[in-house]
């Protein structure tokens, strides 16, 4: 038995009739439902893997930096190499999108995302051990008290947290150079990941469009979207889990580092998570190989029209046979790949969406990439704190907005002129609220020498970077070393040394530095004159920040809360045909204009803030140590208050040419008004050469509105 259902079986026992005779394909649409719920639940998924993914690489930039010792612009290119990736094949997957097996080709897009996060773990097994930057001291008669101010240190170099030999350092130093340049593995690895995402999103999105309900369509993607952004906060937690842990956690006692989370020179286990995160992508892509090329279309009327059809018909219908795959000819689809996307960009709708996607992106990208930066910066928190809180507090916020934002457009049944009616009213008031960003102020950290005298009396102007002066000049401090003490003046200093430290107890983080010489000057008694390992805290600057937080999570709900209807506008505003296409060059302008070089330029113009670089072991400039926090606060907001004022401007250019080809008298409008009123039991036909944008054609020649 091939499984066909003859004519005479029809007769004899009507197997697809209901208790009340009416024929049904009951079977056969149960299982098309569930492929489609299938679908469903393996995107999301896939959103969830390649959010997990990208969250957790950008909350590990700062670890990422300090343990290559690279700068804020490098960690920008090697962010934007996701980009890169996603350009080189965006355009290709969103144009032959249709054209191809979706489902299959999203999972080998999940494979290479597996592949580049365990490409980017592979200099963890190549370097040695890390050597975070640290001063000399000298051992006095007693074996408990350390000398800071010596006149004749021994070792030049830093010290490691695993109290090497001078002869095992020094194998560990210099010659090991080709270490400086294996962060670029961890580039080469987010170039996959940026390859394998990118056939998720189009081809995931257009597939429910094609095959789903049309009011059902922005609920699904919105849902999908929503399901997502687990991933990210996932990934944030795990992150805030990993920059707690030492880089080389289970090779080093930890009770001998002398830092905590809070120095600058902390470096978490950045590549623990990466193997989490590649199992993730590589489970995400098997529910993809088992589901078909095409799904009939949700909610179509099969019982109805099986019914009205001669029992011989009927017979025919129900013999279930797999959609052909079209052959694609490359030349044909080259030939008119110029065409189509002169007519999508022939669409001003459209060619203004897109220009506000770059600045969106732009503005989205450089802020995540740098916010945890700037909080440990700003407000004197940890990396790993900054992390969690994205991830507990920002990212539940952000899909609460997401989630509702598909919901209000199911709910209240919103066309395209209210989406952008009610995108641009929530840009415009998140845009205000963003605004106030810049009453959290924050002083810049008192280091003696370089921010304040060291007389302690703040002056109009003093030369910087004079860190030698009377209390420390016969302390033969060296100059490009960062071992930070807080004195009991409230003053940081760069090492003990500049603090004019003679003597020390304890061990480890517990080091307290006493007769400090410096410290002494400000007025202190002897007994006071001592100084414990780590900046001082800024007591104003940590009271501000619930304010800072409570705001930005009431900016990412309200934008959050318009982007599903402004992601929406898209697909209401070009061809069906189109949507695929459309999807694709609106990322791919979004990443190239927008992903690639805002990560860069806003690490390059962060860098001119700082105001002490760490030294790297062989020489040459590392990582950033102290920022100048006023002038950094006001790069980073201001770029971003900047950007998104001309998202302003673009969102109202974009209601007002949407309200002109939507309004309620235009030949379009009524088109589709025509298309949604029933004139009876038939489907109302309307005969017209060309597709309207924003109307769909089913598979039996009927317009129907999107």
């Amino acid at each position: 038995m091939d499984g066909r259902i003859t004519t005479g079986q029809l007769k004899d026992k009507a197997p697809f009739q209901d208790k009340n005779g009416r024929a049904v394909l009951a079977k056969q649409m149960c299982h098309n439902c569930s492929k489609l719920k299938i679908f469903l639940g393996a995107l999301a998924f896939s959103f969830f893997a390649k959010g997990f993914s990208g969250s957790y690489m950008k909350s590990m930039s700062s670890q990422i930096e300090r343990r290559f010792e690279i700068s804020s612009s490098i960690v920008g290119i090697i962010d934007g190499s996701f980009e890169i990736g996603n350009l080189m094949v965006m355009v290709l997957v969103s144009y032959l999108g249709p054209k191809v097996h979706r489902p299959k080709v999203i999972a080998v897009g999940c494979l290479i995302m597996s592949l580049g996060a365990f490409l980017s773990v592979m200099p963890q097994f190549l370097m040695g051990r890390y050597n975070y930057e640290r001063i000399t001291v000298t051992v006095d008669n007693s074996s408990t008290s350390l000398s800071a101010c010596s006149t004749a240190l021994s070792v030049d170099h830093p010290v490691s947290d695993t109290m090497e030999t001078p002869r095992e350092v020094k194998n560990s130093g210099c010659e090991k150079t080709s270490s400086s340049y294996l962060w670029l593995f961890v580039l080469m690895g987010n170039l996959l990941r940026g390859i394998g995402e990118a056939p998720v999103m189009p081809l995931g999105v257009s597939y429910i469009d094609d095959f789903s309900k049309e009011e059902n369509s922005a609920f699904y993607i919105g849902v999908v979207r929503s399901a997502g952004m687990f991933g990210p906060t996932l990934g944030f937690l795990l992150g805030s889990f990993c920059a707690n842990l030492w880089v080389d956690i289970g090779i080093v006692d930890i009770g001998a580092i002398s830092i905590n989370p809070k120095d600058t020179r902390w470096v978490g286990a950045w590549w623990l998570g990466l193997l989490i995160c590649g199992a993730v992508s590589f489970i995400a892509s098997l529910p993809f190989w088992f589901l078909p090329y095409s799904l009939p279309k949700e909610g179509e009327d099969e019982n109805q029209k099986i019914s009205h059809l001669p029992v011989s018909v009927q017979g025919e219908h129900c013999k279930i046979e797999p959609p052909v795959q079209p052959q694609l000819k490359f030349s044909e689809a080259v030939k008119d790949f110029l065409p189509t996307l002169k007519k999508l960009f022939g669409n001003p709708i459209f060619l203004v969406y897109v220009l506000l996607t770059i600045l969106q992106y732009n503005s989205l990208v450089g802020l995540i990439t740098y916010e945890t930066k700037f909080m440990e910066q700003q407000f004197n928190v940890s990396v790993a704190r900054a992390i969690f809180l994205i991830g507990v507090v920002l990212l539940p916020i952000t899909i609460l907005g997401m989630f509702l934002g598909g919901f209000l457009i199911k709910k209240f049944k919103l066309h395209v002129t209210g989406m952008a009616k009610f995108a641009c009213i929530t840009f415009v008031i998140a845009y205000l609220l963003n605004l106030l960003y810049f009453t959290c102020n924050c002083d810049v950290l008192q280091v003696a020498g370089l921010t304040v005298p060291y007389s302690g009396v703040k002056h109009l102007s003093f030369p910087q970077n004079s860190f030698i002066a009377s209390c420390n000049a016969d302390c033969s401090c060296k100059m490009n070393q960062w071992d930070p003490v807080c004195g009991d003046d409230g003053i940081t200093y760069m090492t003990a040394c500049f603090a004019g430290c003679k003597s020390s107890a304890g061990f480890g983080k517990n080091m307290v530095f006493h007769n400090c010489s410096c410290v002494e000057g400000q007025g202190h008694g002897l007994g006071n004159s001592s100084a414990v390992l780590g900046q001082c805290q800024r007591e104003s600057c940590t009271k501000t920040f619930p304010y800072f937080l409570a705001l930005q999570a009431a900016c990412a709900f309200i934008l959050c809360l318009g982007g599903t209807p402004t992601y929406m506008i898209m697909f209401r505003s070009v061809s069906p045909d189109l949507k695929s296409f459309a999807v694709g060059i609106e990322t791919l302008g979004g990443r190239v204009l927008g992903g690639l070089p805002a990560p860069i330029y806003f690490g390059a113009l962060i860098d001119e803030t700082c105001l002490k670089w760490g030294t790297k072991s062989c020489g040459g400039s590392g990582s950033c140590r102290v920022y100048d926090t006023k002038a950094f606060r006001n790069i980073y907001l201001g770029l971003i208050a900047g950007l998104r004022a001309g998202c302003c401007l673009l969102y109202l250019v974009l209601y007002v040419l949407i309200m002109k080809r939507f309004k309620p008298d235009s030949k379009e409008m009524t088109d589709i008004k025509n298309t949604e009123s029933p004139t009876g039991k038939e489907p109302v036909n309307i005969n017209k050469k060309e597709t309207l944008p924003g109307a769909r054609i089913s598979e039996d020649g009927e317009e129907t509105c999107m």
